[in-house]
């Protein structure tokens, strides 16, 4: 591209196994099982480049091709996934109503969207059931490791499935409300990010703030329902 935008032709995307995770919610000391049936999730958040490829903008407040794009809000990230299923052949998953603030999802559409947080916990633990998959120096970029800044995706060990950065480096949008009745139109972020304390980085740990809010350790990573396997990305 002219701005010299590395694009990225493609995405990788993991199949996680059908299963069960059990959410849980430390203010209200609640937990509830869901059921997940087959579905994809991106190896790694949206780079700058892919954010850049698709939309023409570059919000981010580091900058660098291969880092986590950032500084995007839910609304950001959810017009992305429609213009990204547009661009690749897919039915965007999304109908947006932005003069009242409410978007629907299209389940049966083949587009790429937002996973639910239950699909992302389950991605996050592939199959391990502590608090991480691993040594969190050795998969995620924490405040004690990050030099405080953003890092380019897929250097640290993934985990057992695949998936990288889940925890660390960027917080990640997830499509579900936080808790309508006491926060609203909150929407759910996971993982934590670049500037937060370790006991932030856990696949149980789950944070709210409001869709149109951009901060630069918030990003996101896209995902789709399951599709053949002859369907690449």
């Amino acid at each position: 591209m002219a701005d010299g935008t590395e694009v990225e032709t493609d995405v990788e995307l993991i199949d996680p196994p059908p299963g069960r995770v059990v959410l849980t919610d430390r203010r209200t000391r609640r937990s509830w099982p869901v059921e997940l049936a087959a579905y994809r999730i991106a190896a790694t958040p949206v780079t700058q480049a892919r954010y850049a490829e698709v939309t023409g903008l570059r919000p981010s407040a580091a900058r660098g091709d291969q880092l986590p794009v950032e500084s995007v809000s839910w609304w950001d990230a959810v017009r992305f996934c429609n213009a990204f299923s547009r661009l690749r052949g897919f039915e965007p998953a999304y109908r947006l109503h932005e003069h009242d603030g409410s978007a629907e999802w299209d389940t049966t559409a083949d587009g790429y969207r937002l996973p639910t947080e239950a699909e992302w916990e389950y991605a996050c633990r592939a199959g391990t059931t502590g608090p991480r998959y691993g040594p969190l120096d050795e998969i995620s970029w924490y405040r004690d490791n990050s030099g405080e800044r953003p890092h380019e995706v897929g250097r640290k060990q993934p985990n057992p499935w695949g998936v990288h950065d889940t925890l660390g480096n960027v917080w990640e949008w997830c499509w579900d409300f936080y808790d309508p009745e006491v926060y609203g139109t909150y929407r759910v972020l996971r993982g934590g990010g670049w500037f937060d304390e370790h006991w932030s980085c856990r696949a149980s740990v789950r944070r709210r703030t409001h869709p149109t809010n951009r901060l630069d350790d918030i990003g996101f990573r896209v995902a789709r329902g399951a599709v053949p396997e002859r369907e690449n990305g």
